[in-house]
């Protein structure tokens, strides 16, 4: 099913990608620009309920205001946000233009930092076709 957004195949990607790292722990997946979403992954026994233009725009601002407060700090740069709810964590990788992110059931770090690893590589990768 192409997005608009995204072509079939990138959206699978992105999916594919997740799958891999988290397994079934994934609950969904959120594929955004500045302009436009597309989830591209929601488990079955999820609604579709989720309020995903605030959760964008939540999205966005942060990583440009995390971007901004912490540049040129000793901690180095951005890599990506892990945010941890009752239900579950959400893992959000963004760069300049475009971003995913995900929702989980729990994680370790090491699961983490995995999944982030796989979409900044797609996502690099995106930025040079």
């Amino acid at each position: 099913m192409a997005t608009g957004i995204l072509t079939d195949d990138a959206a699978e990607q992105i999916v594919a990608t997740c799958r891999t790292a988290i397994g079934d722990s994934l609950r969904s997946v959120t594929y955004f620009t500045r302009d436009d979403f597309e989830q591209v992954y929601l488990r079955e026994d999820l609604e579709r309920d989720a309020d995903l233009s605030t959760f964008i725009g939540h999205e966005w601002r942060g990583f440009k205001t995390t971007q901004t407060a912490y540049e040129g700090s000793e901690l180095g740069g951005y890599d990506y946000t892990i945010r941890v709810f009752e239900n579950g964590f959400l893992i959000r990788v963004t760069n300049d233009s475009e971003g995913v992110f995900a929702t989980t059931d729990g994680l370790t770090v090491k699961d983490f930092e995995e999944v982030a690893t796989a979409l900044d590589t797609f996502l690099s990768e995106r930025e040079l076709d």
